[in-house]
């Protein structure tokens, strides 16, 4: 009722907020001549989405929604006014419309209760509140999960419980910008040996200025819910270590043979990614107690950092071995657009900052190339980006016609994907969830149901299968 109420005082309202702008500018006028015709009078819906729904599903905020208006959404069918707009009537349209939200009382809904695949039909919990930013989960055992949270907690979740208190004594972290705690993983002998890795930001104290910092990796055991026995498994040269907040990375993945594997984005410095003796925009290759492999592509190479194992990468935050080919499949934060899933092979070279599909956030030019010889295409790229995340290939028994698919989630866009992949190449991508929050990661656990963790509202969601449909 009180949005209805809002909605049929919005033309009063539109009215008012227009000439509270710049006199020079109506963005009431500029709404209803470039965006009415879809999106409604009153910002209502009709051809395209409403705005007043609380639903935004290619990101929120005045900076996705003026890029959106700017470049453009076109697949969709939403054409860029960047060649007929200037950029402040475009921040007038984009202030006008958020205005507007807020007026009618908007609220964000909760995430549904359920939907539907190609394939299933399917019911969607909330499994765990009272998470601070989750971003990674793994299992301890069936019934026993770890999720981390950026702040720098790592939780225990004992029978679909979430325990009260974080793991005592766990690395301390810098919480700055897109850094913090990341990843967790569990050893692949676990059961033998006990040994958890963590991924998160290492900062270097420097008296009251902002530390430089770098992503590094740890690995411990869990004795009496405290972190104990912390062995280096990766950390950087010091001198390295940069000041920036963003692009940390990080994933931690092993493949059949026992290798360790972690991403590290280039956190910021676009050149790093093609600088050999730098450890920012690659994929690393280390056994799991941080010794190099001697088959490392780099060993050989004076100055390299020897556990490179690909580089241009931008800034990797998926990272998942597909059980039927054993490829290692990374999913790469591009600029606007240009976000990307890899096929991650040893010594390549990933291309970025070189070549791209994406843009500045200005809208200026990365580069100019897409394609050069010596570097690697993408499996698939997004253009609009949709800030893809964590990905895992699904295997469990819930959902076997998902079995050996990608699943995909993504921050701007709110959503999970399925994706499937035929060797090293994409065939077809499924949207099965969206506007559930900004999700870091979405990976089957030991029952098969599908986790799902989100920022916005903070959560772990779970995805059990009711029926499979048309059968």
């Amino acid at each position: 009722m009180r949005n209805q109420i809002a909605l049929s005082c919005l033309p009063l309202f539109l009215c008012t907020i227009a000439h509270a702008q710049d006199q020079d500018i109506d963005p009431n006028a500029l709404y209803q001549q470039h965006c009415a015709q879809c999106h409604g009078v009153n910002l209502e819906g009709g051809n395209a989405q409403s705005m007043l729904n609380g639903i935004w599903l290619h990101g929120e905020g005045m900076g996705y929604v003026s890029r959106n208006i700017k470049h453009g959404i076109t697949y969709l069918g939403m054409p860029a006014y960047e060649n007929v707009l200037s950029d402040p009537e475009i921040r007038a349209i984009t202030g006008f419309i958020l205005s507007a939200e807020r007026a009618a009382g908007v609220e964000k809904p909760p995430p549904p209760e359920s939907g539907q695949s190609l394939d299933y039909e399917f019911k969607v919990d909330v499994w765990v509140e009272d998470v601070e930013i989750p971003w990674d989960i793994a299992w301890l055992d069936d019934s026993t999960a770890l999720i981390t949270e950026r702040p720098g907690g790592v939780r225990v979740v004992k029978d679909g419980v979430l325990l009260p208190d974080p793991i005592a004594n766990t690395p301390e972290v810098l919480h700055e910008g897109q850094g913090g705690m990341m990843a967790v993983a569990v050893d692949p002998e676990y059961d033998e040996n006990g040994w958890v890795y963590l991924g998160y930001t290492h900062a270097l104290a420097d008296g009251d200025r902002r530390p430089n910092a770098m992503t590094k990796i740890v690995r411990g055991k869990i004795e009496n819910h405290a972190w104990t026995n912390e062995e280096v498994v990766f950390e950087a040269p010091h001198e390295t270590y940069l000041s920036g907040r963003i692009h940390y990375g990080v994933r931690i993945v092993f493949d059949e043979a026992g290798y360790l594997y972690f991403a590290i984005g280039e956190r910021g410095m676009q050149h790093h990614a093609q600088e050999l003796e730098r450890p920012n925009g690659k994929v690393h290759r280390v056994h799991r107690d941080g010794r190099i492999p001697e088959d490392n592509p780099f060993v050989g190479v004076d100055g390299a950092i020897k556990s490179i194992y690909s580089y241009g990468n931008r800034n990797p935050q998926g990272l998942s071995f597909d059980p039927n080919t054993g490829l290692l499949w990374s999913a790469e934060h591009g600029p606007m657009g240009g976000d990307e899933l890899n096929v991650i092979r040893s010594g390549r070279n990933y291309g970025w900052p070189e070549i791209t599909y994406g843009r500045n956030y200005n809208g200026t030019l990365v580069s100019d190339e897409t394609h050069r010889d010596g570097m690697e295409q993408p499996a698939w790229y997004w253009n609009p980006s949709t800030a893809v995340c964590g990905i895992a290939f699904y295997e469990g028994e819930q959902f076997p016609l998902w079995e050996g698919k990608l699943l995909v989630s993504a921050l701007r866009n709110e959503q999970v994907s399925l994706v499937s992949v035929y060797e090293d190449r994409v065939i077809h991508e499924e949207i099965i969830l969206r506007a559930i929050g900004r999700v870091r990661h979405a990976a089957p656990g030991p029952d098969g149901a599908v986790y799902v963790l989100t920022n916005s509202p903070d959560q772990v969601l779970r995805v059990s299968v009711i029926r499979k449909r048309g059968y």
